[in-house]
C-alpha cells in the first residue's frame, strides 16, 4: 500500500482544486549535495529576510550538532511566496541514517527536488530517497548542483541520474522528468547551460510548472496526518503536518486517532501557518497546506487528527525497520553521578521513551535489568546522535558496543547487508580491498575515474562496517570518502575475524602521573594525558598486542634526594589520541562500555575488578576447551 497524496486509501477522498495556490515540495538528495545551501537561496531570493538582516549560512540547521557535523539531522519546514503562490518547502537529511525523517515527511509533499551533484552524480542515498519518492507517486524535478565546480560534468550527470530512474522501474510519466542546473553557492539556476542564469527564477517557476497542486477538497471532514512533534515551553506540544482534506480553526473540537487505531477526544487550540522561517498564527488551516496545531497534548508522529462529527483516520506512516542496536543503562562507574544532572533510571527511561515521539525509526525495548534499555536505529550515527543529544541535556549514561539484529526467513539465520562505495585513490585501492575482504565484503563494481581515484562498490554485512570508518580514514590518510545504504537481509555470512588488539586497562584509581604513563606508553597508544583521574578497569589505551594489560597510570616514581616537584620533569609524553564518543563506539569490544557524561567519555570494562575478569577469562576458556 502507498501512502501519500496520492497513493492508495487517498484516492477517494480528494478531488482536484484548480488554481490551488500551494505547491509542497522536499528537497532530497545524498548527504553533502548542496540541499541546506539550496534552501539558503531560496529563502534569500523569495524575500523572506530583511535587507539589513545578518543571515547565517546554513540557516536550517538549527541544531548545534547539525552545525557542527555540517549534516542535517532533522527535517524541516519553511515557505517563500513566488508570484503569488506558496511554495512549502521541507529541507530533509541526506544521511542514510536518518532515513526514516525522509519517509515520515514524504507524506507532506506532491513533488520532489532531487539534487545530484554535479561531479558525482547519483549516491547511494539519492537511491535511497528517490526510490520513496517514486512509489508514493511523487513528481520530481532533477536539480542538477554544483554547476561551478570545475570538474562538473553534468551531461554524464543526467544520463547516470536517468538509468537509475530506470533501475527503479519509473514509469514514463516519471521518467520525462525536468532538469534545472543550479549552483546554491552562487544562488544561480538556469535550464539551458548555454545560458548562464542570474537568479533562481528559472527553479522557482519549474516548481510552479511541473510540481502538481495539492488535489484536495476543502469541503471534506477535516483530516491531518501528524509528520513531526515539537515543543514549546509556552504552547506545550505542537503537531506538524499536511492538512489532507477540510479545514481546522483555533478552539475546534477534534478526534485524534492513535497508531493502535483508538480514537480519543481532543481541542485544536492554536493553528499556525510557515512563513520563512517563522510560523504565523493563523485564523483556519486550510487542506493542501502544511501547518501547526497546539492543544493535542498525546498526539505523536504518524497519527491523524480528525474532524469530530465525522472522524476518519488516515494511514499510520510506516518507515524501514532499524538493524543496528546497543544496549543504553544507567551510569555505574565509580565517577557516577559527578557530572550529570539526570543520572537515575527514572530520568533515562522518561527520555528514552519521550525520544520516541519525533524520532520514528527508533525502537526501544526493556532488558532484564531495570536499569537497562535495548534501543535500536538505523545505524552508528543515528544512535551516536542520540547519545550527544542525552549527554549535552545534562544525562549520565553507558552504552554497549552496537550490534546488528538478526532475523530469520525460512529457517534460516539471516543478517542486514549495506551497499557500500568508496572513493579512494589508487595506491589504496588494495589497502581497503583487503581490508574489506576481511569483513566479508564482495566487489560488484569498480570504475576507474579521470582524476586518479577509483569508484569501488560493495556488498558488505553491517556487522562488518562497525568500527571500519576510523581504520578506513588512518589507511587513506584521510583522503577516502565512502558511503553506504541498506539493502536488505541475506544469509548470515559467516564469521568475521577480528584484528582488534587489546586494551590498556587502569589497575587502580587515581590520578594520572607522568612516570605511569610512561611506563605504559611504549606498550600502547594511550588515550589520556597526566592528571587525569581514573578508576579500576578504566580503559586509558589501546594495546599493541591481543588480549588486554594491566597498566599503573597512576604510579609516582620512587623520591630520593630529589624534590617531588621535579620529580617528573624530564618525563615527554606521546599526546594523547582524543576519543571522541563516535571514536570510542567505533573501538570498543564485546565486554566493554562508553560511559557518556555532559563532560567526558570514557571507555571502561564491564566488569571493572581486574581478578574477576580473569576468573570469567579462564572460565571461557575452559568452556571453549570441552
Amino acid at each position: 500500500m502507498l501512502y501519500g497524496a496520492r497513493g492508495v486509501g487517498y484516492e477517494s477522498l480528494f478531488m482536484p482544486v484548480s488554481q490551488n495556490p500551494i505547491r509542497n515540495v522536499a528537497i532530497i538528495a545524498h548527504v553533502d549535495h548542496g540541499k541546506t545551501t539550496l534552501v539558503d537561496g531560496m529563502l534569500s531570493q523569495g524575500n523572506v529576510f530583511r535587507e539589513n538582516e545578518q543571515v547565517e549560512e546554513r540557516v536550517m540547521d538549527r541544531l548545534d550538532l547539525e552545525r557542527e557535523r555540517g549534516i542535517t539531522i532533522m527535517a524541516k519546514n519553511t515557505s517563500v511566496t513566488y508570484q503569488g503562490v506558496k511554495i512549502n518547502i521541507v529541507d530533509t537529511p541526506g544521511h542514510a541514517d536518518f532515513g526514516g525523517e525522509v519517509e515520515r515527511v514524504l507524506n507532506m509533499v506532491d513533488g520532489v527536488l532531487l539534487l545530484v551533484d554535479a561531479v558525482d552524480g547519483p549516491m547511494p542515498q539519492t537511491k535511497f530517497v528517490l526510490t520513496k519518492a517514486l512509489a508514493l507517486g511523487l513528481k520530481a524535478v532533477v536539480v542538477v548542483n554544483k554547476i561551478d565546480r570545475p570538474n562538473s560534468r553534468p551531461d554524464w550527470v543526467i544520463d547516470q541520474t536517468f538509468d537509475l530512474f530506470v533501475s527503479l522501474d519509473a514509469n514514463d510519466e516519471q521518467l520525462d522528468f525536468p532538469i534545472v542546473y543550479t549552483s546554491a553557492l552562487q544562488g544561480i539556476a538556469t535550464l539551458d547551460l548555454a545560458q548562464p542564469g542570474e537568479d533562481l527564477r528559472p527553479l522557482f517557476d519549474t516548481i510552479l510548472e511541473k510540481i502538481p497542486a495539492p488535489t484536495v477538497d476543502v469541503n471534506l471532514p477535516f483530516q491531518m496526518l501528524v509528520t513531526s512533534i515539537d515543543y514549546d515551553t509556552h504552547r506545550g506540544r505542537v503537531a506538524v503536518g499536511r492538512v489532507y482534506a477540510g479545514k481546522i480553526r483555533p478552539n475546534q473540537q477534534v478526534v485524534h486517532f492513535d497508531r493502535d487505531g483508538r480514537a480519543n477526544s481532543g481541542k485544536v487550540v492554536q493553528v499556525f501557518t510557515h512563513n520563512g522561517l517563522r510560523r504565523q498564527e493563523a485564523e483556519e488551516g486550510v487542506a493542501g497546506d502544511i501547518i501547526a496545531v497546539t492543544g493535542v497534548a498525546a498526539v505523536n508522529v504518524g497519527e491523524t487528527l480528525a474532524d469530530a462529527a465525522n472522524p476518519k483516520a488516515l494511514p499510520v506512516t510506516q518507515v524501514e525497520e532499524p538493524t543496528l542496536r546497543m544496549t543504553f543503562s544507567v551510569n555505574t562507574s565509580p565517577f557516577a553521578g559527578r557530572e550529570g544532572q539526570f543520572c537515575t533510571s527514572p530520568h533515562v527511561r522518561t527520555r528514552l521513551y519521550r525520544e520516541l515521539e519525533s524520532n520514528v525509526a527508533l525502537r526501544i525495548e526493556q532488558t532484564e535489568s531495570p536499569d537497562a534499555w535495548s534501543v535500536a536505529g538505523r545505524g552508528e550515527l543515528h544512535l551516536a546522535i542520540l547519545i550527544e543529544t542525552m549527554r549535552r541535556e545534562g544525562y549520565e549514561l553507558q552504552v554497549s558496543q552496537p550490534e546488528v539484529i538478526y532475523k530469520e526467513f525460512d529457517g534460516k539465520l539471516c543478517e542486514p547487508y549495506e551497499r557500500l562505495t568508496v572513493d579512494v585513490a589508487e595506491d589504496y585501492l588494495g589497502t581497503v580491498v583487503e581490508m574489506l575482504g576481511r569483513r566479508r565484503a564482495e566487489m560488484q563494481d569498480m570504475t576507474y575515474k579521470p582524476n586518479g581515484e577509483v569508484h569501488v562498490e560493495f556488498d558488505i554485512p553491517t556487522r562488518g562496517l562497525i568500527g571500519f570508518r576510523t581504520d578506513f580514514l588512518t589507511e587513506t590518510r584521510g583522503t577516502g570518502i565512502m558511503n553506504s545504504e541498506f539493502s536488505g537481509y541475506r544469509p548470515f555470512a559467516g564469521v568475521i575475524q577480528s584484528n582488534r588488539s587489546g586494551s590498556l586497562v587502569a589497575t587502580e584509581a587515581g590520578s594520572t602521573t607522568p612516570f605511569g604513563l610512561s611506563n605504559a606508553e611504549p606498550r600502547g597508544k594511550l588515550f589520556i594525558g597526566p592528571g587525569v583521574d581514573v578508576y579500576e578497569g578504566m580503559v586509558v589505551g589501546q594495546h599493541v598486542r591481543e588480549g588486554d594489560l594491566d597498566v599503573n597510570v597512576c604510579k609516582r616514581k620512587h623520591l630520593t634526594n630529589m624534590r617531588s616537584s621535579t620529580a617528573d620533569e624530564g618525563i615527554r609524553l606521546t599526546p594523547p589520541i582524543q576519543m571522541s564518543l563516535d571514536r570510542s563506539l567505533e573501538y570498543i569490544g564485546p565486554d566493554e562500555l562508553v560511559e557518556v557524561t555532559p563532560k567526558t567519555v570514557r571507555i571502561r570494562k564491564k566488569t571493572l575488578d581486574k581478578t574477576q575478569r580473569r576468573r570469567a577469562e579462564k572460565h571461557a576458556e575452559l568452556a571453549g576447551t570441552r
